[in-house]
């Protein structure tokens, strides 16, 4: 086994024991708010800015589609499986540092949000910010959101097309010639 498999197999077993840590850090709170906050009234954290308020949601980000349980379980595989595609194809080079942990974290929260969608047919929201009435949401909601901040920001200033060649099919098949 020469080098750089053994520490591509450590890149990936961490990313594995990360994704493990985000995922129950995501499902502890939930049971926290499940535990604490179900048939109660809202928590005030900051009176007027940010509470905790239980929220079983059936859908999406703002409510959207509703009841779609098997569509939202469909998607969250996939984004995990392309996710994992990706990292084990992501070269060892430190300027995909950065990527890797995005990726990471958006897979973390869509496998969050997909364990309560399987487990009990809807996601566990608490987190309100009431100043700007925006949506209840929770920790993996929180890891995809700002994650995807990030992806898009390194993608519209750091990175660039030829970056991303290791994905392409020819540039794999030039990748396995040269070892």
């Amino acid at each position: 086994m020469n080098k750089i498999t053994t520490r591509k197999k450590i890149c990936l077993i961490v990313d594995l024991i990360s994704m493990i840590l985000l995922v129950a850090l995501d499902q502890f709170t939930k049971f926290l708010a499940v535990e604490k906050l179900q048939g109660k009234e809202s928590f005030v954290i900051i009176k007027g800015v940010l509470e905790l308020t239980f929220l079983k949601n059936h859908g999406a980000a703002f409510g959207i589609l509703q009841n779609q349980k098997i569509f939202f379980v469909m998607i969250a595989v996939m984004i995990i499986l392309v996710i994992g595609y990706v990292l084990f194809q992501l070269p060892l080079e430190k300027k995909y540092t950065i990527l890797q942990i995005i990726l990471v974290m958006i897979a973390s929260g869509a496998a969050g949000n997909m364990i309560d969608r399987i487990r009990n047919e809807y996601v566990v929201d608490f987190i309100s910010f009431v100043i700007i009435n925006f949506p209840i949401f929770n920790v993996a909601d929180i890891y995809v959101t700002v994650s995807t901040i990030f992806f898009i920001i390194l993608f519209l200033f750091y990175y660039k097309e030829k970056d991303f060649d290791f994905l392409s099919f020819k540039q794999q098949k030039k990748y396995r010639e040269l070892k």
